[in-house]
């Protein structure tokens, strides 16, 4: 399987990064626990508590009263320390259990092919892009996006946004969503190997080949062309390659951003049954792959984002099984 994004040494995939950054989180909350100067103060009143305590059968010289009055506020001050140990226990138990998970996650992807492993870490799976400097947009994490599951349907036309390889039946079921907006995602087909920047795209070439691209522009108010970017960025560290294309060449995938009633939501999407067959963009790089749906995001837990996510098996790839999120799974094109 070609694939232009190869590593020797694998980085951290999104699962891993995302592992590290509780586990740190944990530490963090744990560190702030036990250096938090009221933690002191409440450990010292207890023990101060303690030493007033009557030893014996003895009573002091406050008499009955006073111990009363030493017993609540023991009870009480022992009550905030069971509190603070219930509070470095979870953050210790989060800790454990994100590193095991972590350390499960580079043991089950030593075997991961180099081909499918990607030229430079990207951090975190796509999702919508954002503008960053000059105004280039750039794939960025999802956090804190509310999405609305669809109610369960057919998946049928009439409710879903099929693929289609015939221009006019391509640009019938897209019809609500053009003009496709600038840092909409899609899955985009690029143009022969060698192709000079700019040249235009109608799908030509391997069919199977197809990328993360972020829509940049729509070309001269048609909504039938576009300019696209390579999410990719370039081996100089430049934003990616920019072609002109055309809808042929061009998948749009599911806006996690989007309202839940907009044709641009992953509601009004084709919902892949356990055993479809799939294109879907391989953890951690920025090309398509066929896979098959083990899972439908239905049946699945929501991610760590709160996104939706299926379970896939890639082609190719060992009979290893993927989370992926929902919107960067489309209708595989091929034939």
């Amino acid at each position: 399987m070609a694939n232009r994004r190869t590593l020797p040494n694998r980085p951290a995939s999104s699962e891993e990064l995302e592992c590290w950054s509780h586990a740190k989180a944990s530490l963090k909350a744990l560190s702030d626990i036990c250096e938090n100067p009221s933690s002191f103060e409440t450990f010292g009143r207890v023990n101060r508590l303690i030493s007033a305590w009557p030893t014996d059968d003895t009573l002091p010289a406050e008499g009955i009263d006073g111990v009363k009055s030493v017993y609540k506020k023991l009870a009480s001050a022992l009550g905030e320390v069971k509190s603070l140990a219930d509070a470095e226990a979870k953050a210790i138990d989060d800790v454990i259990e994100s590193l095991g998970v972590l350390i499960a996650l580079r043991k089950a992807s030593e075997s991961i092919p180099l081909e499918k492993r990607p030229k430079r870490p990207r951090g975190h799976s796509p999702s919508t892009a954002a503008p960053s400097g000059a105004g280039t947009p750039t794939p960025s994490v999802v956090r804190n996006v509310s999405i609305t599951l669809p109610a369960r349907a057919s998946a049928g036309p009439s409710s879903s946004v099929p693929f289609s390889r015939d221009p006019k039946a391509r640009r019938e079921a897209l019809a609500k969503q053009l003009p496709l907006q600038e840092g909409r995602n899609v899955a985009f087909h690029p143009p022969p190997h060698g192709a000079k920047p700019g040249e235009t795209s109608n799908g030509d070439g391997d069919d199977n080949a197809w990328i993360l691209a972020v829509i940049m522009k729509c070309i001269n108010q048609d909504k039938n062309r576009y300019e696209v970017r390579d999410a990719e960025p370039q081996d100089d560290g430049q934003p990616g390659q920019c072609y002109n294309t055309t809808l042929r060449a061009i998948i749009p995938l599911p806006d996690p951003k989007a309202s839940p009633d907009s044709p641009a939501h992953l509601n009004a999407y084709q919902e892949f049954p356990a055993g479809a067959t799939v294109m879907a963009l391989y953890p951690d790089t920025s090309c398509f792959y066929k896979a098959e749906v083990i899972v439908s995001f239905r049946e699945m837990p929501l991610a760590a984002s709160g996104m939706p996510q299926y379970k896939l098996k890639f082609e190719d790839d060992d009979d290893q099984e993927h989370p992926v999120y929902a919107h960067l799974v489309t209708a595989w094109p091929g034939p």
